[in-house]
């Protein structure tokens, strides 16, 4: 085998997509007629074994660079979002929760457990075990390889629910030049790419180098219909009651409103604001626009219209610019040996916006300090009730705005050969992997809570005219007094500067690996020759979360979080066979095992073996039938381990609380006695939300995840059709010892109602406290191996290529996935749950179908693709079961009870492509994405923009690209 070129590689590729620039599956190429040639041996992602046929006992879906290019997408994770096996990984659209980041995730198990590599080896991941997509440019991309099924055997750890390999441009010579632009037809979401690629080689070697820059710019919540109200077709009744203008929150005496209050209400009535509706012993005012309010006179009783419609001012989809270079050299130092070595340099600078803060201070609002009865700005200052309020006000004049700097450095360097003993072939190789990000994180909008208090304190009119903190004489220095209590535009930009911060977070992880792989033949068998594949990896994983030092000692406005530090080691060898046992003989054309098996040792929670047997039979030559059954596992990331304290205001049920459903039971009550409880109810009764900053922690005696996939299926290639097969893959994957956070509720029970000792002794490990009351003021909340999942479903290709005619040349590909299980249980002792397949979640969809039928014509020049994605309708419980537009089925009952739900429509989206080569070398594309304008399906349970971001922008999407080659 010579090392000097990869046109083996790039036929098979053209092969495995067979010129329809669209998906495939692996198992499903065909040969073609015409020449013979003799093949070298290739490896295909899955296996480390080289071997000249590329049909694997697992299913690979592989989107070739054309493929990539007619999607008219400016990301590979735009694109590997779209293939019929993704579930629901973080994208652009996520504006509140999202960071600029984008992934993929196989068969709705998260991203964590999608394993993803370049070029075979290691990408870069973040804290939490995830790979941003977003740090790999599309320009140096020659094709991508989906392994649909577990490979932790042959890759380790992450390799649960399948595996997701970039391959790289190699072999390029010459230079190729492509610009882009696109916009939605609202004339928004403007998106622009450029890349150039220059490729030099000889008979020793190649060099490809590239740098590219992409913009995307933002759409506005605002801009579209379903997106420009919080909730689709309610209107003002969902906006946010925090309003723009400064409003007044009172307590009343046994629900009798003040003297000084009860005046102006009647004051009030006069203007029509008749009646009055304390709420809890609260009466709320809001200043009238431009008014002075100081002056009690000039407040209205709030209602629905002084409600303020934050969404207007949310992204829908956010912008960001990317901007990368990369290297991929590869040099033959002798006839059999070579080195090879490849860099990248990526930034992304990405941002979200919401709208400005939502001020609220006073013991009634959970604050410790309203406006105090000697601020200038109160308006009872003076007064014989003078008495500290409690206020809100939306920050309109800033907006929240956070962003994103992130760049990444990836580096390879290594060799590799190929030699022969007798006549048995090997190869191998032996490199260094480094992979880093550096991230920034900027937070502008977040209130100094420090300033804030002594901002609403004491204040004064001094006698130069400016209002001043503290008193006559004993002024602040520095502080400016806020004036919660005024209109929009009304603050000034001093007032705005000092209770506002700017946050600025550092993150940084760091990978490390070195590895040596050998692959070859071992003996032959009357079917063939035994081949085997072996290597070692060593690997250092590190990084660190951190946080302002504000958000760290819990001065700002936001949750406080802690700082994340740590890392670990490991060490894994593994080995592969493919073992021939029958071939050429009646019923069994071909009969072969492939058996793996690999070995992990962790720094931090020890070893793990993970084994895999497939199979391969072909009774006849037109048909194979394959299986596979593999272990996984998943080893705890980063922020599992040694993540910093989170706050979190959990809503939870204390079975001590005497209002809970266990408390009449004698045990449980002389249980919560003996832990020092006394008798109490909950704040709010029984499963409300604590008062008190709770914390999320991690766990650093966490234990892998662990897994077992199977897989049984067969590929069709009839040789009396050419260019047509068929396949139909059945997988399961069932994963145990999910790590998952238990609830402070289920805790409790465990301990106080069940009687459990270990769970009691996790209680108090949990730091738990409670105050005089009985009420709990802290519990830690720490990630536990208890989860369990198990999915199940079908995958389906089907692929056909027309003979050409004068016409043109067709080429079809229909790729689906169908999931009839989804189910998992919190606890190993707790009972499966119902499955979620086809029920909607916020940002977890789990649709029954996802499929892509994809359509190719040539003719000349000329080309043109028409894609199709369908996504198969959902149910979701009704959040509003009385508004008939937004719960279809309200009067639905179950066994248990009233259960109403709305049923999400299918969508189907259209996307298509027209391109025509140039003469002088170069080619230009036109394009429409959601031909149709299809809208996302309306949904009350999504959090924001009332759809789920795994669905398209709304609006139809134009594009255009020109690529040259020299």
């Amino acid at each position: 085998m010579s090392l000097k070129t990869n046109k083996l590689r790039d036929a098979v590729t053209l092969a495995l997509i067979a010129g329809t620039g669209a998906m495939a599956s692996a198992g499903s190429a065909v040969a073609q007629e015409g020449d013979a040639t003799t093949l070298d041996r290739i490896q295909v992602t899955g296996s480390r074994i080289r071997s000249v046929d590329i049909e694997t006992q697992q299913p690979v879906l592989v989107l070739s660079r054309e493929a990539i290019e007619q999607t008219g997408r400016t990301s590979i994770a735009d694109v590997l979002q779209q293939i019929a096996v993704n579930g629901a990984a973080i994208n652009t659209q996520f504006n509140n929760g999202g960071d600029g980041s984008a992934g993929v995730d196989l068969r709705n198990l998260g991203s964590a457990r999608t394993l993803v590599l370049v070029n075979g080896r290691r990408w870069v991941s973040a804290l939490d075990g995830t790979v941003d997509l977003n740090t790999i440019p599309a320009a140096m991309i020659e094709r991508v390889e989906v392994l649909k099924d577990g490979a932790s055997s042959i890759y380790g750890s992450d390799a649960i629910a399948g595996v997701v390999n970039i391959i790289t441009r190699d072999n390029f010579e010459g230079v190729e030049a492509h610009t882009y632009y696109g916009q939605f037809s609202q004339g928004d979401g403007e998106r622009e790419s450029h890349d150039i690629t220059i490729g030099v080689g000889n008979d020793r070697g190649n060099t490809v180098f590239g740098a590219s820059y992409t913009k995307e710019s933002a759409v506005m919540a605002g801009s579209r219909a379903i997106s420009r109200d919080p909730v689709f077709g309610l209107g003002s009744s969902q906006y946010s009651a925090t309003s723009k203008f400064g409003r007044l929150w009172d307590l009343t005496v046994n629900g009798t409103p003040t003297d000084d209050i009860d005046a102006w209400s009647r004051e009030a009535a006069i203007d029509g604001q008749t009646g009055r509706t304390p709420v809890a012993g609260i009466d709320q005012w809001v200043i009238n626009e431009g008014a002075d309010g100081r002056d009690l006179g000039n407040y209205h009783r709030f209602t629905n219209a002084d409600r303020y419609n934050f969404a207007l001012d949310n992204y829908l989809r956010t912008p960001q610019e990317r901007r990368s270079v990369f290297l991929q050299s590869r040099y033959d130092l002798s006839d059999t040996i070579a080195i090879r070595t490849d860099a990248l340099f990526n930034q992304r600078v990405s941002a979200q916006q919401l709208a400005g803060f939502p001020l609220g201070e006073g013991n009634y609002l959970s604050g410790d300090q309203g406006l105090l009865a000697s601020s200038y700005y109160n308006p009872t200052k003076g007064t014989a009730n003078a008495r500290e309020l409690n206020w809100s006000r939306r920050l309109v004049e800033q907006d929240r705005f956070y962003e994103q700097d992130v760049k990444t450095f990836h580096w390879y360097g290594g060799l590799e050969g190929s030699f022969e003993v007798g006549k048995r072939f090997f190869t191998w190789d032996v490199g260094f992997n480094y992979n880093s990000t550096d991230q920034i994180d900027t937070q502008v909008g977040d209130i100094n809570m420090g300033n804030l208090r002594l901002a609403t304190g004491a204040s004064f009119l001094d006698t130069d005219g400016v209002v001043k903190c503290g008193a006559p004489g004993a002024v602040i220095d520095g502080c400016v007094p806020f004036n919660p209590f005024s209109s929009p535009g009304e603050l000034s930009q001093a007032q705005i500067d000092y209770i506002l911060f700017t946050a600025k977070d550092k993150y940084h992880n760091k990978s490390r690996s070195v590895t040596a792989n050998i692959s070859g033949d071992v003996v032959e068998l009357p079917a063939g020759m035994m081949g085997f594949a072996a290597g070692i990896e060593r690997r250092k994983e590190s990084g660190y979360d951190n946080p302002d030092a504000f958000v760290s000692a819990g001065l700002s406005s936001g949750n406080a979080r802690q700082p994340t530090s740590g890392g670990y080691d490991l060490n894994d060898a593994y080995l592969e066979l493919l073992i021939p046992l029958f071939k050429d003989l009646p019923g069994m054309d071909l009969l072969e095992l492939n058996l793996a098996t690999r070995y992990s040792d962790y720094s931090n929670f020890g070893d793990t073996l993970n084994s895999k047997a497939g199979f391969k039979w072909k009774p006849f030559a037109d048909l194979m039938v394959r299986g596979n059954w593999a272990q996984g596992f998943r080893a705890p990331s980063i922020s599992n381990l040694f993540g910093g304290a989170g706050a979190s205001y959990d809503t939870y049920g204390d079975p001590c609380s005497i209002d809970s459903p266990y408390y009449n039971n004698a045990g449980v009550a002389q249980r919560c006695a003996a832990a020092g409880v006394p008798m109490y109810t909950q704040r709010d009764g029984y499963g409300s939300q604590t008062a008190y900053p709770l914390d999320w922690v991690s766990n650093v005696d966490l234990q892998p995840e662990t897994a077992i996939s199977k897989t049984l299926g067969f590929v069709y290639s009839p040789a009396y059709v050419r260019s047509f097969d068929v396949s139909l893959d059945w997988w399961k994957i069932n994963i145990a010892d999910a790590i998952s956070r238990p609830t402070i509720t289920y805790m409790l029970d465990q301990c106080f109602v069940e009687n459990d000792a270990g769970w009691c002794s996790i209680v108090n490990n949990s730091q738990i406290t409670r105050n005089a009351l009985g009420e709990i003021t802290y519990f830690a909340r720490g990630l536990q191996n208890l989860g369990e999942v198990e999915v199940e479903g079908y995958d389906f290709t089907v692929r056909y290529g027309l003979p050409e005619t004068s016409f043109g040349a067709f080429n079809f590909v229909w790729d689906s996935s169908y999931m009839s299980s989804y189910r998992s249980k919190s606890t190993p002792e707790s009972d499966w749950g119902d499955s979620e397949v086809g029920l909607y979640s916020d940002r977890s969809p789990i649709w029954r179908v996802r499929s892509n039928l994809n359509a190719n014509w040539t003719l000349g020049d000329f080309g043109m693709s028409w894609s199709t994605r369908y996504y198969s309708g959902m149910y979701e419980s009704c959040k509003f079961p009385s508004v008939a537009a937004l719960c279809s089925d309200p009067n639905r009952v179950i066994e248990s009870g009233a259960s109403p739900r709305h049923r999400l429509g299918s969508v189907t989206y259209h996307d298509v492509q027209g391109r025509y080569k140039l003469p002088w070398n170069g080619q230009v594309a036109l394009g429409v994405n959601n031909l149709f304008e299809k809208d996302p399906p309306v949904s009350t349970r999504a959090a924001y923009n009332s759809y789920d971001p795994q669905y398209e922008t709304p609006g139809r999407y134009y594009y255009m690209e020109y690529r040259q080659n020299f």
